[in-house]
């Protein structure tokens, strides 16, 4: 066969092997909330993401809201003017907030994907598919992000492939006690603001020994010195205000006194709210 007879298979030119993203932890947290909330007969809960591309090309992923829509084997139908309504909304409060993509729960890509990549390809080019494994298959909640290529055989595009690209969860460790809460199938119980504290306090000093260990292992030559993280020690340390004993122990009895006031004029408002309520109910009866 000559040379200019030949079929090429090729993928489309596309940036996507060098994009990343980054995703806040109020959007999982979002979307396990509207998977909760679906509808008893849908399986799986779709919706638009909502942020910024950054300046080294990073995709922000900020906000998300959910799309209703139907699915079967071969088709999937999306409320396309409630997309529409919740963006404009979305937008009048965040104005620089623009879709980057969508969303959808279950673990990796399944066969409608490729149609609802191909709805939010024409709102936004490039658009990042993000899944979250809300069933936690091994006490893990998979978060992955996905772009699409057009696998094409000459000139007829035959498929569309997804393509894993880093993601990247930053959490504080508030947030990050909530998400390991979040990823139990079953919780007897939250923890109570002294419990949430004294993991964190543990986890902390278990930081701490690491460190030590670590400075201890570079100074006896048990450990080749990095100089990335001796400036990353040095800037945490140096960023620590310096307290005395006597003024740290004031900020922290300051900081519960508030707190215990705060608990005592919410108490009493839950009991007045109580009583209004319990002599409304007896006018009435009288």
């Amino acid at each position: 066969m000559a040379a200019s007879e030949q079929t090429i298979l090729q993928f489309t030119t596309s940036s996507s092997p060098s994009l990343s993203a980054k995703v806040q932890p109020l959007v999982i947290f979002n979307i396990c909330d509207c998977y909760i909330r679906r509808p008893d007969q849908a399986e799986r809960v779709i919706g638009t993401l909502l942020g910024s591309i950054l300046p080294d090309g990073t995709v922000d992923i900020r906000n998300s809201y959910a799309v209703p829509h139907n699915e079967s084997s071969d088709q999937v139908a999306l409320d396309i003017e409630y997309h529409h309504n919740m963006l404009l909304s979305h937008q009048k409060v965040n104005p620089k907030e623009v879709i980057v993509g969508w969303y959808s729960t279950g673990l990796g890509v399944t066969g409608g994907s490729a149609l609802i990549h191909e709805f939010y390809s024409r709102e936004v080019p490039n658009p990042v598919h993000l899944t979250v494994d809300t069933g936690f298959a091994n006490g893990e909640g998979a978060v992955k992000a996905y772009v699409s290529n057009n696998l094409s055989l000459g000139d007829q595009q035959l498929a569309a492939q997804f393509q894993e690209i880093p993601l990247d969860l930053r959490m504080v460790e508030a947030e990050r006690v909530g998400f390991d809460i979040l990823k139990k199938p079953v919780v007897e119980k939250l923890p109570t603001d002294l419990e949430g504290m004294e993991a964190t306090m543990q986890h902390l000093l278990a930081l701490i020994d690491d460190v030590y260990k670590y400075v201890d292992d570079v100074v006896e030559g048990r450990v080749a010195p990095d100089n990335k993280i001796g400036r990353f020690l040095s800037d945490t340390v140096a960023s620590l205000p310096k307290f005395s004993p006597s003024d740290f122990d004031k900020l922290v009895n300051d900081n519960m006194q508030d707190q215990l006031l705060s608990l005592y004029l919410s108490s009493i408002a839950r009991t007045q709210l109580s009583l209004a309520e319990k002599l409304n109910t007896a006018a009435q009866i009288l």
